[in-house]
């Protein structure tokens, strides 16, 4: 800011270089804030298909450590999904006295996203036996051929695979 003395008045301004520099800070702080704001969603719905990917691999290794069948029983109606073992919803590690129930409308963080379809050959159950090989449906009687989940947030979707035989599980 230069300031120009006179006898009578002091005339201060600033010049035409300091408002460029401000104006091209101003612009380049908006560009890297207009992305962060557009991508909620697309965060939410990357957040939660880490969250269905590391739920099943918990319910995969329940059965492999347990010996025992364990189930993922999918609601694409009400964006939620529950672990099952032969007696029932099962117990959350990290909420005492809750049974592991996952609702993505119920989740501040993941209220966007929505569970469009879990196909697991026509059903939307998996199970997985005592070596973690998935099956379709409640019980170990139909082995898994194909199985997809479909995540939504906004215009934004993702695919969780459960490869069959294994278990492995994916993001697309």
């Amino acid at each position: 800011m230069k300031c120009k003395r006179t006898t009578k008045n002091r005339a201060c301004a600033f010049t035409m270089v300091e408002i460029i520099v401000v104006m091209v800070i101003l612009i380049i702080a908006a560009m890297l804030a207009v992305p962060m704001v557009s991508s909620a969603a697309d965060m939410q719905l990357q957040t939660a298909a880490n969250v269905i990917t590391a739920d099943l691999e918990y319910a995969k290794n329940l059965a492999i450590t347990r010996q025992e069948s364990y189930s993922v029983v999918f609601s694409p109606g009400t964006s939620s999904y529950e672990i099952h073992d032969s007696g029932g919803v099962i117990a959350h590690p990290q909420r005492a006295g809750m049974g592991f129930v996952v609702s993505f409308e119920d989740e501040k963080r993941l209220n966007r996203v929505s569970i469009i379809t879990a196909d697991f050959d026509s059903v939307q159950t998996i199970s997985f036996d005592y070596l973690g090989s998935p099956y379709s449906g409640l019980g170990t009687a139909t082995p898994l051929n194909s199985g997809v989940i479909t995540l939504q947030a906004d215009a934004n979707t993702t695919v969780v695979n459960i490869e069959p035989v294994t278990g492995y599980v994916t993001i697309q």
